[in-house]
Parts: C-alpha cells; sequence; structure tokens
C-alpha cells in the first residue's frame, strides 16, 4: 500500500506486465511504420514515461514531439479539456501517432482530433497504453491499445494523484471504493489507540475518541463544551444528545474521509442506536465493531508497567484497573449483544506484537 496526500492506494499492474503492453503497441506500429519516419506526439503529463520506453523499443527512424492538456483535478475529471502545449509544427505530409497514457471517457481525445484535423498532417493515429473500455464514448478509433483496464484511478508509471505518484514503475489503484466505519472495544491497556493509528493510516480513515473530541471542546470554549462542562461541574453525566452533538461535528469537518472509527463511543445500547441514526442520515452505517481481546492478567501486568513510566494514578492500583475491567465489561455485554444481531461484532485476539494484531485486524476490515 501506498498513501499519497488523503488517499491509499494498492498494487495493481507490475513494471513486467506494463513493459509488455509497451513493446506489444511498438510491435504493431513497426509493422505498419517501419518503413516511414512517423512522428510521435506524447500527450503530457502522464505520457512521458510511456513514451520513454515505446521509443525504446521502437528501433527506427522517428520524430518524437509532445502536447499538453489537462481535464483533471485530483481523482475527478473537470469536463473541461485545456490545451497547455500546442501541436508541433512542421507536420504537414507526415504520419502522426499520438502516444497516450490512458483513454476514459474520450474527452480529451475529441480534443486531441480536434487538433490535429486542422493540421495538414498525412494521417494521424491514437496509441494508448491503458483504455478503460466500459466508460469510453466510442466517438473516435483507438488504433494501437496496450491493455484494457476497468474504470478505477490509477497513478504510477506517469499517472498521478494532485501532482504526486507519477516517479513510481509500477501502477497502483485507489484502494477505498467504500466507506468503511468501525467501532473499536478494548479493557484498558489492550492497544486501542496504538492499533487505531495503524488502521487510520492504511485505511485513510478518521479516527474520533470521544475524549480527545469532549478535551478539545472544553479547552477551546465550543458551545458543546461549554454545555457539556456544565453537566460535568454539576456531577451530572453528559446526556447523549450533547456526544453525539460532538461526533457529528468531528464526522462533518471529514467529508472526504473514507471512513470513521470510533473510540469511546457508543458506551451503551441507547448510544449505538443513536449514532446508527445519526450515521443513517446520513446514508452511511457501521460496517463493523471490533473488540480486542485479551486476559485480564496479561493486562494488568502491563498496566502496571505503564503506569510506573507515565505517572497515572489509575494504572498503579491493580484493584482500580479491575473494577475498571469490570466496567466495561458490563457496559460491553448489551454492545456486544446488539451488534452481534446486526453481524457485526468481531473479537480478535489483542496479545502479541503490534504488526501480528495490525494483521489481525486488517483480516476483518479487508472482508468488509
Amino acid at each position: 500500500m501506498i498513501k499519497l496526500h488523503d488517499k491509499v492506494f494498492k498494487p495493481y499492474l507490475k513494471e513486467e506486465e506494463i513493459l509488455a503492453a509497451v513493446k506489444r503497441i511498438a510491435s504493431e506500429i513497426t509493422a505498419d511504420y517501419k518503413d516511414d519516419t512517423p512522428i510521435f506526439v506524447g500527450v503530457l503529463n502522464g505520457a512521458f514515461m510511456f513514451v520513454s520506453d515505446f521509443l525504446k523499443a521502437y528501433q527506427h527512424p522517428c520524430q518524437v514531439s509532445f502536447v499538453r492538456l489537462s481535464s483533471y483535478q485530483g481523482l475527478t475529471s473537470t469536463g473541461i479539456v485545456e490545451t497547455l502545449l500546442d501541436v508541433p509544427e512542421d507536420i504537414e505530409g507526415r504520419s502522426v501517432i499520438i502516444l497516450e497514457d490512458v483513454i476514459d471517457t474520450g474527452r480529451t481525445l475529441k480534443k486531441l482530433v480536434h487538433l490535429f484535423s486542422q493540421t495538414n498532417a498525412k494521417e494521424f493515429k491514437i496509441a494508448s497504453l491503458f483504455y478503460k473500455s466500459d466508460i469510453y464514448n466510442g466517438e473516435y478509433t483507438i488504433d494501437y491499445v496496450g491493455m484494457e483496464i476497468p474504470d478505477t484511478f490509477i497513478v504510477g508509471y506517469g499517472l498521478d494523484y494532485k501532482e504526486l505518484g507519477r516517479n513510481l514503475r509500477e501502477v497502483y489503484q485507489l484502494n477505498q471504493t467504500t466507506m468503511i466505519n468501525l467501532v473499536l472495544f478494548g479493557k484498558p491497556g489492550a492497544g486501542k489507540g496504538t492499533q487505531a493509528d495503524v488502521l487510520k493510516e492504511k485505511y485513510n480513515l478518521k479516527h474520533i475518541s470521544t475524549g480527545d473530541v469532549f478535551r478539545y471542546n472544553i479547552k477551546n470554549g465550543t458551545e458543546l463544551g461549554k454545555l457539556a462542562k456544565s453537566f460535568m461541574d454539576r456531577g451530572d453525566l453528559v446526556p447523549d444528545e450533547v456526544t453525539i452533538d460532538m461526533l457529528k461535528e468531528e464526522v462533518e469537518k471529514n467529508p472526504d474521509a473514507a471512513g470513521f472509527i470510533f473510540d469511546g463511543f457508543p458506551r451503551t445500547t441507547a448510544q449505538a442506536e443513536a449514532l446508527d441514526n445519526f450515521l443513517g442520515s446520513k446514508d452511511m452505517e457501521i460496517n463493523a465493531t471490533i473488540a480486542l481481546e485479551a486476559d485480564d492478567n496479561i493486562l494488568v501486568a502491563r498496566l502496571l508497567e505503564r503506569g510506573k513510566l507515565s505517572g497515572r494514578t489509575d494504572d498503579q492500583d491493580e484493584g482500580k484497573i479491575r473494577n475498571r475491567f469490570d466496567e466495561y465489561n458490563q457496559k460491553t455485554a448489551p454492545l456486544k449483544a446488539y451488534y452481534e444481531k446486526q453481524g457485526k461484532f468481531h473479537s480478535v485476539n489483542g496479545i502479541g506484537e503490534i504488526s501480528e494484531i495490525s494483521e489481525r485486524l486488517g483480516a476483518v476490515v479487508d472482508t468488509l
């Protein structure tokens, strides 16, 4: 997996597969033009690696030039194709072969055809390394194709996401097509925070810790923070609707997230129902709840050791630690039943090396 800006991409095409497709195109064009001196026109910026490897495979007289067009911003096409570098001069009476990195809807191709139809070239043909046949409008013939691929966003081998990834030797595809929302459970010391950090990086998720959210709102004196503090100052529990409103704000702050990890909420069945209702109003849902399971004695030893380093008083008294475990068991039992009824509860062994536990969690998430 690689991460570019805010998106995660997974391996898709190996270098040898790409080079085999390039050589195949070069072989087909050689058969048609070895007795001619064609002008190869690469489409920047995406086709620069394709053009380079193509020319190494095409060992016959030729000329090379470039045009530059643009229609993409981030993951999507703007629908407006701009010409940033115009067609080469002196192509009158010549055979022109356009080398494109990828053809999808055909908007850029339409612009290319328009550019070259206004010249006096003898002929021009289109060669594309990658071709998304499922979404191509079919208006013009594509004369040479390296390989057909599905309509998925790809980076590498000249292709970019917000200008990153062009220099990768292999091709990667966007890892996330659907949103994943998780609830992470675990007794104190089970390593929820550590594993939440791993999951958010691997799957481009936003980690929402209820404790962190409360501290942020109270410290910054937000309206919700002041409201929550007024209950806390009286020794009362903060009502569920206040907590939910804080979580709503966190979700709405991150519209581009591929999903969320909810940590510390819900703690009751009523809170779980409130969370489901809120997510449902946004056409979202909890996809899985994962509990990190660990033997109490191992966790007690782990917390006592942590208490020596952190100075946290609640980690220095075994009796208090076991009371926290009892409280966790009492609160989690009905939640386990709630999510098991929905087929969304998963238990993962939380003992072992961090990387081993991460693999177990990843195995659950990858099935969603």
